[in-house]
């Protein structure tokens, strides 16, 4: 099997899949379970200094979204930080590294937006031997409301005054942990990278609600007959994040800024694109409290797999598609491709046929016998039929050779050599 030794900004572990700090990370108990069953890390759940109680609700604490077969497609989730004792957690966090030297062990951290309170905690943390600590820029929901988290995460002045302390005051590798709630993840980021962070992580949990409950007029979940916001995750979440890590990766003032990459990360291939895409290593939640501890030994297992047929190490395959996420205007205008049906595999569902001649284009014909073909001189490849076909591989798109008649156009493939010649380019209009 390929080898999967990971070493991220220094924190080495027997492969690049880490717990994000949540809930599956909040103890000694769980984290043992979690190392037992093959994670190379995790991110200990979040923890704050002495001052106000945190005191999370009694009642429900997640909200879900499903698909049609129930399979769950994201969290909303409304628990504050760890409750537990800060005592008790520094305590189990040492335990838990001298037992495990192999695996990586980093503390999420959280607390009022003041120098004293983060020289204060640090200086109790540095005992514990863990590997580096995590800044909890992300959190959406009730520590927000305390002027931490995400409040501070939006405010890329905050985050790089804060990161600037934690350099400062520890010995220990900075991870800046980023909010997706802003309009653009780059300045957050570079907020981090100035103040010497040595990573960022992302995303954390989007602000969101799930649902209302139709009967109470509530959302959900609900408390006593009232709802709050909450921080979105889950598999849901994954396009989100991961346009946000390959943004920070091919950024000129970011670029090089080592990521750890959360968000919606289930299976071994999810793991794969976010690394393609610029990360080092992947931190997993929803997947973990969905399918148990052990789904971390498919990953491995998967990931492994897939670097042996590649013929690849793992470093080869980070930041590996980088270089392919560009801005619309530098993509290929003169690759055309046209849908193309496999009568063989086709069902005659029509779903395909729906979907076009309702929504898009009117390019799929059906016959009285329910035959469904593709009319070209309609089809613009939009890949809508592609995507709604339930056979896999049924419909294609084919690519037009330079020099084809496109008959839907009545150009010739390639007639636009490039983007200044090309009529969406408002510079060559207006010399036209």
């Amino acid at each position: 099997m390929a080898n999967l030794a990971s070493n991220f900004i220094g924190i080495k572990s027997p492969n690049p899949f880490w717990l994000a700090s949540a809930p599956p990370t909040d103890k000694k108990y769980n984290v043992e379970r979690a190392f037992e069953a093959g994670w190379g890390g995790v991110v200990w759940k979040t923890l704050g200094s002495e001052g106000p109680p945190i005191v999370n609700v009694s009642g429900p604490r997640y909200g879900a979204i499903w698909g049609a077969d129930r399979r769950l497609l994201g969290l909303n989730n409304i628990e504050l930080i760890t409750d537990r004792p800060l005592e008790v957690n520094l305590r189990e966090i040492k335990e838990v590294k001298r037992k495990w030297k192999d695996r990586a062990m980093v503390i999420s951290l959280m607390v009022p937006c003041e120098e004293e309170y983060w020289k204060a905690i640090l200086k109790q943390i540095e005992d514990t031997e863990a590997d580096g600590v995590e800044l909890n820029f992300g959190c959406p929901h009730g520590m927000a409301e305390r002027g931490m988290g995400s409040a501070v995460g939006q405010v890329p002045e905050y985050i790089e005054m804060v990161t600037r302390w934690v350099k400062q005051y520890s010995r220990m590798p900075c991870i800046v942990k980023l909010t997706p709630n802003v309009t653009s993840i780059l300045p957050p980021a570079m907020a981090a990278n100035r103040g010497g962070a040595d990573a960022v992580s992302l995303i954390n949990t989007i602000k969101s609600i799930t649902n209302v409950d139709l009967d109470a007029f509530s959302p959900f979940p609900m408390i006593d007959g009232k709802g709050s916001h909450g921080g979105y995750c889950g598999p849901a979440v994954k396009p989100i994040a991961l346009n946000m890590v390959a943004e920070i990766a091919r950024n000129e003032e970011t670029r090089g800024l080592p990521i750890s990459g959360i968000g919606g990360v289930t299976t071994w291939r999810d793991a794969a694109e976010f690394l393609a895409l610029g990360a080092g290593n992947v931190q997993v939640c929803t997947a973990a409290m969905t399918y148990g501890f052990k789904i971390v030994q498919e990953m491995i297992s998967g990931l492994s797999q897939y670097l042996d047929e590649k013929d690849m190490a793992l470093s080869d395959l980070v930041g590996r598609a980088v270089p392919n996420f560009v801005e619309w205007q530098n993509l290929n205008l003169n690759y055309v491709t046209k849908a193309v049906i496999n009568q063989d595999d086709c069902i005659k569902c029509g779903r395909c046929y729906a979907a076009c001649e309702d929504t898009s284009h009117q390019a799929i014909a059906m016959s009285e016998d329910r035959v469904f073909t593709v009319k070209d001189d309609e089809c613009v490849a939009c890949n809508l039929c592609v995507n709604v076909c339930p056979v896999d591989n049924c419909i294609t798109m084919k690519r037009l050779p330079l020099g084809a008649l496109d008959e839907r156009t009545g150009r010739r493939v390639g007639e636009h050599a490039d983007w200044t010649t090309h009529p969406n380019n408002p510079s060559a209009t207006a010399a036209e």
